[in-house]
């Protein structure tokens, strides 16, 4: 017999985290946990409004499989039994994480990776005018990665600056949908002046097809366009690289096929987050092993973190301890 509990959060941001289409200054989360005996599986995620997600419909999707877990679903049910999305993730997780303690194997020994490896993680730069982005970029100089956020008519200015002001580092824009057809070439073209490293997202999702007919100076990673293994082939000749998040996919396990159906398809990987804590980003770590980009800064952006979290040491995250998550 399981329990299912599930436990509304919410974590502080440091300052605020701005991007195309607004602020926010908290990590709302959802934490899902199912005990069966004296073992715990813990998963967490994050109801996002672009995907017409509320902390509330999320925690009834939850609630709605509570009589299907307790008589013992299983990961591969669950991909039938709920749709894509937060509230599949933080089950999906949680069974993991249940699975790992319940047979004494950790997750990264399931997946093959038994020594999982420290990755480079990026550190995001929040959208604001150009001079405040340049400083927020010089203070973070020294970190090889930084994930910059664009998205208005005019980015030259801030792609310019943020790369003068910390010229030895790796740049990701993030446009998060906010290009359009009218300024998209000469943004590509300033960003491959710059020495851009990957552009995610330039135009809307669904609104995209203009990128197969364009050149991509740059690399362009989807990430609104791309959730789940579905319609996955469709995405070539519009993007180079492709975002995984556990939040889109709805859990590791979905994750895994789309990571493996998107490498066989010739597309390279980021794995990226949402701003969560060290809970949301452990199985995520785990996932990231071979990815071309990693972006799993959430907790680096909190004013407080989960105790235990990960690790980060300047630019390194270390896998999860057992205490956490896997």
């Amino acid at each position: 017999m399981r329990d299912l509990f599930v436990e509304a959060e919410r974590f502080p941001i440091a300052g605020s985290f701005t991007i195309s289409r607004g602020s926010k200054t908290e990590a709302a989360v959802l934490t899902c946990t199912i005990k069966a005996g004296d073992n715990v599986g813990r998963g967490e995620c994050v109801p996002y409004m672009r995907y017409g997600e509320t902390m509330e419909s999320v925690a009834a999707s939850i609630e709605a499989v509570r009589a299907d877990i307790a008589s013992g679903l299983s990961r591969h049910e669950l991909l039938e039994m709920m749709p894509a999305g937060a509230a599949r993730n933080a089950v999906d997780c949680a069974l993991w994480d249940l699975e790992a303690k319940q047979s004494g194997v950790r997750v990264g020994a399931l997946l093959g990776s038994p020594k999982p490896r420290a990755l480079e993680t990026a550190y995001t730069i929040s959208l604001a005018e150009p001079e405040v982005m340049a400083e927020k970029a010089r203070e973070n100089r020294d970190r090889p990665l930084l994930k910059v956020k664009v998205g208005t008519p005019d980015d030259i200015s801030r792609i310019e600056a943020v790369t003068q002001a910390a010229p030895g580092s790796r740049i990701i824009l993030d446009a998060n949908e906010g290009w359009n057809a009218d300024n998209i070439r000469e943004h590509l073209l300033a960003a491959a002046r710059c020495r851009i490293a990957v552009i995610e997202q330039p135009m809307p999702a669904g609104q995209d097809e203009l990128l197969a007919r364009i050149p991509h100076p740059v690399p362009i990673c989807a990430d609104e366009s791309v959730h789940t293994t579905d319609r996955l082939s469709e995405l070539l000749g519009r993007y180079d690289v492709v975002n995984i998040k556990l939040d889109k996919t709805g859990g590791l396990t979905e994750a895994l096929r789309l990571h493996a159906k998107a490498r066989e398809l010739g597309f390279g990987i980021m794995v990226g987050c949402m701003v969560g804590t060290s809970l949301a980003m452990a199985p995520a770590v785990l996932l990231a092993q071979d990815a071309d980009f990693v972006d799993l800064d959430g907790p680096l952006l909190l004013a407080r973190d989960r105790v235990p979290g990960l690790t980060y040491d300047g630019a390194m995250v270390s896998p999860p301890a057992v205490s956490l998550w896997g």
